[in-house]
């Protein structure tokens, strides 16, 4: 008997804006588990390039402003989503029943996503 199964899976991220996406990564893992770790990494690379701390990093003079208050940041969603135990669990189901998952941050027009997905392969009999 044949059938489909899901032995590897796909992690990747984008981000864009309008018309445009750009691709920021990917990996393929053996476990829904790493795909997903890999995934919090990526949010965490993500949030620190967007909004890097100011005591560790050197830049120029006002080269960071605070954003507004009750503006959408992407950098606070992502480490916020990396960090969350409740979405991990939810999307290591997701991915264990064979769906894919996929996070988006949003910040003005640019968006932010990391998805993964079981890669599908054909069962020998």
């Amino acid at each position: 008997m044949t059938g489909v199964e899901h032995g590897e899976y796909l992690a990747d991220a984008h981000g864009g804006s309008g018309a445009r996406s750009v691709f920021l990564g990917g990996i393929i893992t053996p476990t829904r588990r790493l795909a997903l770790r890999w995934l919090r990494r990526q949010a965490h690379r993500l949030a620190d390039a967007l909004d890097p701390d100011p005591r560790t990093t050197r830049l120029p003079d006002h080269a960071l402003l605070p954003a507004s208050p009750g503006a959408e940041h992407a950098p606070s969603q992502l480490r916020f989503w990396a960090a969350d135990l409740a979405y991990a669990e939810e999307a290591a189901d997701r991915l264990a029943t064979g769906y894919p998952y996929c996070f988006t941050a949003r910040e003005g027009p640019a968006w932010y996503r990391l998805t993964a997905r079981p890669l599908f392969t054909t069962a020998r009999p």
